[in-house]
Formats: C-alpha cells, structure tokens, sequence
C-alpha cells in the first residue's frame, strides 16, 4: 500500500498537472467507489481545482469555492493496489477503473484498482476536508510528532512497536514496509512494548521517522509516475534471507496471514531469533 511518502510525491505531481483546471464530471465506474451521498459530487462541476495535496495516505483534491459557497474536496484512498493517475486510453469502461475527473481541457484523472476486492474509495466533504471522515480520524502525521509527544502516545498506548506505528488512529501515514523500516532504523524489536520504551528510544523511534519518510519521498519524487511496492528503498522490508546492510547478519522475518514483520537479530533483538509464528515467542 502507498504510504506516506509515496502519496506526498504524487500529489505533488498531480498538482503540477492538474492544479486550476475547471472540473466538467465526475464518474463513479464502480458502485463501492463512492462513501458518502452528501454532497454531490456534481456541485464541483464548473469549479477550478484549487490544489491537489494529502492527508497521511489520502490524497485531496480540492476544488475552489464560490463566493457564499464552502469549498469542495475529493479525499481519495487508493488501498493496496489503487492508483490515481491520467487516463490515456480514455476507454468508456477502462479496466479496472473506480472513478474518473474530467476536465475542461479533456485531460482526465482515472482511478483504478486491478482485482475484485474494489477497497479504493472517494469521500466528497465540503468545507474543511481535514474536519470530516475519514480524516477527522486520523492521528497526527507521523513526520509531525516530536519526542514528548510521541513519548506520550507511546504510554497511552501500551501495545507493539510494530502494531503501534502501524495505527492509523495513534499516528499516520506509515504502513507495513515503513513500520519495518523505522523498527529497523531505530535497532528496537519490532515487538517491543511501547509503554516501556525509555526515553532515548523513543527519540530514536521519532528520527527513524523522519529519515525513512524522507528517503522514501526524495526516491519517488524523482519518478514520473507513483512507485511500486519492489521498487522502494527498504533495509529489511520484503529482504527476508538477504544481509542486514549494517550488520551482515539475516534478515528474518515473522509471517502471519495478511502481512510480513521483518527485522535483523543482531541489530534488533539482540541476536535473538522471533519464532515464526502468531505468537511471536523468542525462539531458544
């Protein structure tokens, strides 16, 4: 799933493409794509896009108002395979598609997700998008979060490091690869509880944050065109049998039915090798 650096990246992108054009419809191509029925994506029609920025993972595209009238927005979650690009075949029923923008100017924007879940959605709020579902939810941006606040969020929520940053609600923006990385970066266990986490732990957890939100925006905002998941920068994620590349240990990894936690022993758990299974017991 794109995660916070990888949607900051291509909002830029499609605000550079996009940004001023005058919306003429607005196709919902598959019947799960649209959350909400108020309001109507049709009163956009006519209305310059403003910017197009984001939330987390979320992209907003967010339309001028006019003079009386509060402001429009598209958020926009694209899931594990969805992606929100142009659309240059400009097929009547392109595969794969979720929705479509077109523009005065006949350019279009396509939302697509290949297989049959369909998880991909489009919310239209009016007003401050930032005030409404499904962001009103969301925790601070990840990137946000200083060390005394995270140290707090850490003692308020006594759960894995792993799950902990993987918690839309607690902080946002990271996902699998990223909680993979940060663990990796800051040398704490995956599975490390984050109520007892010391201070200069959780300083390192917040700079880890920081060096692999950067690293993963600075190598997609150098593409044409949002990355795929093999092709971005990771030390362990999705590495399992190769060398750490700080330590030349293994990177091993704990497999359970909807993702992978992967972390080096030496670097992380004090050579100690997590059991590969749910319960994630230290092997002996």
């Amino acid at each position: 799933m794109p995660e916070l650096p990888e949607v900051r990246a291509h909002a830029e992108r499609l605000d550079a493409e996009y940004r001023g054009q005058v919306l003429s419809r607005f196709e919902p191509l598959s019947f799960s794509v649209l959350k909400t029925f108020d309001p109507s994506p049709d009163l956009a029609v006519g209305r310059a896009l403003g910017a197009v920025t984001n939330r987390a993972k979320y992209l907003i595209l967010g339309f001028d108002a006019d003079p009386g009238q509060a402001p429009l927005s598209f958020v926009v979650h694209l899931m594990q395979g969805g992606r929100l690009r142009p659309d240059t075949s400009k097929a009547r029923r392109p595969r794969g598609g979720m929705a479509r923008w077109t523009f005065e100017t006949g350019q279009r924007l396509l939302l697509t997700e290949p297989g049959t879940e369909h998880r991909a959605g489009v919310w239209m709020v009016a007003g401050d998008p930032l005030a409404a579902e499904p962001l009103a939810s969301l925790g601070p941006d990840a990137t946000t979060v200083d060390t005394g606040t995270m140290a707090e969020l850490m003692a308020a929520h006594s759960m894995r490091l792993h799950g902990f940053l993987r918690r839309q609600s607690i902080v946002s923006g990271l996902g699998r690869r990223l909680a993979n990385e940060v663990c990796h970066r800051a040398r704490l266990s995956p599975f490390a509880n984050t109520s007892r986490l010391k201070r200069d732990h959780v300083a390192a957890v917040v700079d880890a944050i920081a060096r692999s939100v950067a690293e993963g925006y600075a190598f997609d905002a150098g593409l044409d065109a949002m990355s795929r998941s093999a092709q971005r920068p990771s030390r362990v994620h999705g590495r399992a049998g190769d060398e750490c590349p700080e330590c030349g240990d293994v990177v091993r990894s704990v497999e359970y039915r909807r993702y992978t936690v992967e972390y080096c022993p030496t670097c992380q758990t004090g050579g100690k090798v997590l059991a590969d299974n749910t319960t994630s017991r230290f092997l002996k």
